[in-house]
């Protein structure tokens, strides 16, 4: 029997205990590493080489979509999944670009993701089914991955300064994201921008 090398990901502590312990119930699934942040995320993978890596959607540092990114350039041999509770079209799409091979809800039970993860490693992909309808009926996007990724940081009203530092970008660079996202979107400024990006499922 071969055995899949597992890195979790998430910032949520209990969560990510549970996904542990029940995934360790598994006969062919070992959970080498886990990880809270993004950065801790990566320097895990690289560390411990897994076969298989569940990425928290949102997480300190650099979300999973960014670090999948970087794994896929950095460790080719590792695959990656994204399990989110905000499973939104527009992040499917950029996690689909990035070369991720799942994109699940955390509503699936322990023994589904546990399928997923063999069917990953397998080198086949696995989208909920919900979600790649919703992307679909979403239509493209006109942002760009940098340009979606600096109107989700603004979503929440956090100052250009705050999502500059959470973003690793300059504050003049975020305010042109944010500037061309709104004009891209015909919007008056970021705050109508995000509301009409999240109506058409986007951000």
């Amino acid at each position: 029997m071969t055995t899949v090398r597992v890195l979790l990901a998430d910032d949520e502590h209990l969560i990510r205990g549970a996904l542990a312990a029940l995934l360790a119930l598994e006969d062919d699934l070992v959970v080498v590493a886990e990880a809270a942040t993004g950065p801790e995320a990566l320097a895990m993978a690289r560390a411990h080489r897994p076969d298989v890596a569940v990425l928290d959607l949102e997480m300190p540092g650099a979300d999973g979509v960014s670090v999948a990114t970087s794994l896929r350039a950095e460790l080719p041999g590792c695959r990656t999944m994204i399990v989110t509770s905000h499973g939104l079209p527009g992040h499917l799409k950029r996690a689909l670009a990035a070369g991720v091979r799942a994109f699940v809800p955390k509503t699936v039970s322990a023994r589904q993701l546990a399928g997923i993860i063999r069917t990953v490693h397998a080198g086949n992909r696995y989208v909920d089914p919900e979600l790649a309808a919703d992307a679909i009926s979403a239509g493209d996007s006109p942002l760009t991955a940098r340009e979606t990724e600096v109107l989700e940081l603004a979503a929440d009203g956090a100052p250009v300064a705050e999502i500059a530092e959470r973003a690793s970008l300059s504050q003049g660079t975020v305010r042109n994201y944010l500037s061309a996202a709104a004009s891209k979107l015909g919007a008056e400024n970021r705050h109508a921008a995000v509301r009409l990006a999240r109506q058409r499922g986007w951000v």
